[in-house]
């Protein structure tokens, strides 16, 4: 089965810009998600093993607790934490992989020290419109994960039989909790290949799925069903469902970050649904409201984010943010379902 990504003077390049360098410095996206994290935990371990370096993973900030398990997590630099340290990282780095986003805004307060680095850069993404300079971008919008973009590269460059569980777990953690659990972007023959092959690691999928979706406190249990009960809004006409989240609520159930993580799934469980979006209030910054938005079929979620939302992603998984209260956001959601009502009303299931 066909799944090489690069061509030859891609491979080649790769391959020059990790032998040159000494200072390799690993970083991703904001509120780093399962595929940020496994993408760059497998990557380090890849460089550690098949070349001989010592890459640091700099993140911008938490990420849910669920992922702590995950093999080197304890060798992550969080930037909100230790700026002072990722930023004498990034400055002294010589080569950046800049994974799992699409321009450097995307690291929020990072953004200045990762455009400032004179380090050559490498990004390794599977969203729509790169936007950053780089040495070498890899970009797949049409892949599932950014994880089985370095499982590509891996397989392609003929290291993957040097790798063992410290690269396989991370790895398919990031395909599995980048597709919904191979629900969405998930339906071409190639990923059910890597999974084989990742399989042949002797990773354990059933705890990894446990491991990852079966880790609430008893709180986020109560507060998931709250949600649902108290706060989802169904349009029938529509086919499209939203719910809202303020930071009282958060407080009220003692909310700690993943704690409503794939929520904005559960409504597409209603039959004929083709829509859900979810609005969240920040709780720190005021008049700060994140989006997320999935969808079913060929409806175009990523579309609606980017016109709506200040966002965007993939077809049936995007985000994006609202700068206004909470009651403005949901205005803005009603406004952009009904910009949509032709396609809602007539997308395939």
């Amino acid at each position: 089965m066909e799944i090489d990504i690069l061509q030859e003077q891609e491979v080649a390049i790769l391959r020059e810009l990790i032998a040159a360098s000494s200072q390799i410095v690993i970083t991703c996206h904001k509120s780093p998600d399962g595929d940020a994290l496994g993408a760059s935990l497998g990557w380090a371990e890849y460089l550690r093993v098949c070349h001989e370096k010592d890459p640091v993973i700099v993140v911008p900030d938490a990420y849910p607790d669920y992922y702590l398990w995950l093999p080197n997590t304890e060798k992550i630099v969080r930037y909100d934490k230790h700026p002072e340290k990722g930023d004498l990282l990034l400055k002294t780095a010589d080569l950046i992989f800049c994974l799992d986003f699409n321009e450097s805004g995307r690291t929020e307060w990072m953004k200045p020290s990762l455009d400032a680095s004179a380090a050559q850069k490498v990004m390794i993404d599977h969203h729509l419109n790169p936007q950053m300079d780089t040495a070498l971008t890899i970009s797949h919008p049409e892949l599932s994960s950014t994880s089985e973009l370095i499982f590509r590269i891996v397989w392609q460059m003929g290291d993957f039989e040097a790798m063992k569980k410290h690269f396989a777990v991370p790895i398919y953690c990031g395909m599995m909790t980048d597709t919904g659990s191979f629900t969405y972007n998930s339906s071409y023959p190639e990923i059910y290949f890597i999974v084989g092959q990742l399989l042949t690691k002797r990773i354990n999928k059933d705890s990894i799925y446990r491991k990852v979706y079966h880790n609430f406190s008893s709180w986020a249990i109560r507060f998931r069903g709250y949600i649902m009960c108290h706060k989802l809004k169904v349009s029938d006409e529509f086919h499209a469902a939203y719910f809202s989240i303020s930071a009282k609520e958060m407080r009220d159930f003692h909310f700690i970050r993943g704690d409503v993580e794939g929520l904005v799934n559960e409504p597409l469980r209603i039959k004929g649904l083709k829509l859900s979006i979810s609005i969240r209030e920040d709780d720190r910054t005021p008049n700060l409201v994140w989006v997320s938005l999935r969808s079913v079929g060929d409806f175009p979620c990523n579309k609606m984010a980017e016109d709506f939302f200040n966002g965007g992603g993939h077809l049936n998984a995007s985000g994006g943010r609202l700068y206004c209260s909470l009651d403005e956001a949901e205005k803005v959601i009603v406004e952009a379902i009904r910009a949509y009502e032709s396609q809602l009303k007539s997308s395939e299931n």
